[in-house]
């Protein structure tokens, strides 16, 4: 398939991840159902875990196979387990430094006046307020774990159009266009209700949902026209594990979120609608035969 027509195939992949920001945008939800929408989250994005360290593991288990039947040697085995080591250390580690960086950035933006001037001195000297919301960071740690994960699944689609397997590209679409349909809800799930320090409403703008949008789901795109100039195992093990490690920092984070609201009740139907839908989405794609 050429380079063009294989484009639109990463195109339509990557673009019905919008299909699930817009819920983001409502209106003063009851706690229950933000702490159900944050829970459903939750199970989809660990549906994605499982997903994405099982094709990471893969070509381990394929070079393994073949040390144990004497048709390949350490090399390969050892090579995929440092790059497996190293991504996955990479995109969970990366974060906790990113988080801690922007506490330190919390920090240093609120007053540090004390004793009797202290009201006047704040009035002349006003804290620096942090331009997002930690909902909104939280949305934009997901936006990146889900775009590096799509980025792989994007180099799936391009190796696939690239060596002729035209079929197998076309069910790869549809598969990947319905678990993206499925990670925009995931992405902006935290947004649900948002508020600032001082309680006001932070209902994300249109602009801000396309964004998160585009960094989501535009590396299916990217990831799509590198594959079909390249063929690379190394690189999509490499980028998976870095998927994996930033989808569990963030689901340790939905967690410690749901587990404040001290509704496990909640939790526990969230999580599963959640990983029945991701499942459920697999499932389509494994029918079809892909």
């Amino acid at each position: 398939m050429s380079l063009g027509p294989t484009l639109l195939l990463g195109f339509i992949a990557g673009a019905t991840i919008l299909l699930g920001l817009p819920i983001g945008r409502l209106r003063r939800p009851r706690p229950s159902l933000r702490l159900l929408l944050n829970a459903i989250s939750i199970g989809v994005l660990l549906f994605l875990v499982w997903d994405v360290l099982s094709g990471a593991w893969e070509p381990i288990d394929a070079a393994l196979g073949a040390l144990h039947e004497g048709t390949g040697g350490i090399g390969p085995a050892l090579g995929y387990g440092l790059l497996f080591t190293g991504g996955l250390g990479v995109g969970l580690l990366g974060l906790v430094g990113y988080e801690r960086w922007m506490g330190r950035r919390a920090a240093a933006a609120r007053p540090a006046h004390f004793g009797p001037g202290a009201a006047h001195a704040a009035e002349l000297s006003p804290p620096r307020r942090l331009p997002w919301t930690p909902a909104r960071r939280l949305a934009l740690l997901i936006a990146v774990g889900i775009g590096l994960h799509n980025f792989a699944e994007g180099l799936a689609i391009g190796q696939s159009a690239a060596a002729g397997e035209i079929a197998l590209a076309t069910v790869l679409v549809v598969g990947f266009a319905l678990h993206n349909a499925t990670e925009g809800f995931g992405i902006t799930a935290p947004l649900v209700g948002d508020t600032d320090a001082d309680g006001v409403p932070q209902r994300p703008s249109w602009g801000l949902l396309l964004l998160l949008g585009l960094i989501g789901g535009g590396p299916t795109f990217l990831g799509t026209a590198i594959g079909h100039a390249v063929t690379s195992e190394p690189m999509s093990v490499l980028f998976l594990t870095l998927a994996a490690g930033s989808i569990i920092y963030v689901v340790l984070q939905l967690v410690g979120v749901a587990t404040k609201a001290r509704r496990s009740d909640l939790l526990g139907y969230g999580v599963f609608i959640g990983l029945i839908a991701g499942f459920l989405t697999d499932a389509i794609v494994s029918a079809a035969g892909a």
